[in-house]
């Protein structure tokens, strides 16, 4: 879509102010499109609800780069995303619906695993071997933070642990929820204890 499209767009029944917001929306939406099949569209977002409140999804070509809760503030990460992946970011929903359904799966209690590509550039190190090992605690199981330690293959950095989960950008999909602490305790969480919790009762009573 180039300059003269969108100027043409915007006047299209420009006597009409009650259509407005219909037509800037169908505007947006025509150019998410255009940039996507353009291929200058770097960083995706949408938005959806659940039952740990509302959640910024964001994926670049290569896969799913950021699950963020509302207690993060998503215009802040949105921030942090155009400085450290791409300037290119725009509201585009449809890049995202796989996410969006299989995230709507999982807190309905039809998913125990999530079938998404992930984009890990946003970690590194040891944080990136802790998030990759993840995964492996089952659907409705917790492990310990020494044991993921173990995983990643460094048994004394349990602290390391701790810093890798609460940094993760991807929460819920990758399971940092599923890591408590060795006495039983939840330990902290991005998004909150309440939504610590909210998660690992939804997966018991799956």
């Amino acid at each position: 879509m180039n300059d003269h499209d969108i100027i043409r767009a915007l006047s299209t029944d420009a006597h009409d102010a009650n259509d407005a917001p219909r037509r800037l929306l169908a505007l947006h939406d025509r150019l998410a499109a255009a940039a996507e099949s353009e291929g200058i569209l770097d960083v995706a977002y949408r938005t959806i609800d659940s039952p740990v409140g509302p959640l910024l999804l964001a994926a670049t070509t290569a896969g799913l780069v950021r699950v963020a809760f509302a207690v993060e503030g998503h215009d802040e990460v949105l921030r942090a995303l155009g400085e450290r992946v791409s300037t290119r970011l725009l509201h585009a929903p449809g890049r995202l619906d796989p996410a969006a359904r299989q995230l709507d799966e999982y807190f309905t209690g039809g998913r125990t695993q999530f079938e998404i590509a992930l984009d890990w550039r946003l970690s590194k190190g040891f944080r990136l071997a802790v998030l990759r090992a993840l995964p492996t605690i089952e659907y409705g199981h917790t492990a310990s933070y020494g044991a993921i330690a173990t995983l990643a293959e460094n048994p004394k950095a349990v602290r390391a642990v701790g810093s890798a989960c609460a940094a993760n950008p991807i929460p819920i999909v990758v399971p940092c929820h599923r890591v408590v602490r060795s006495d039983g305790g939840m330990g902290g969480y991005l998004g909150g204890a309440e939504a610590k919790r909210t998660l690992l009762e939804l997966e018991a009573a799956a």
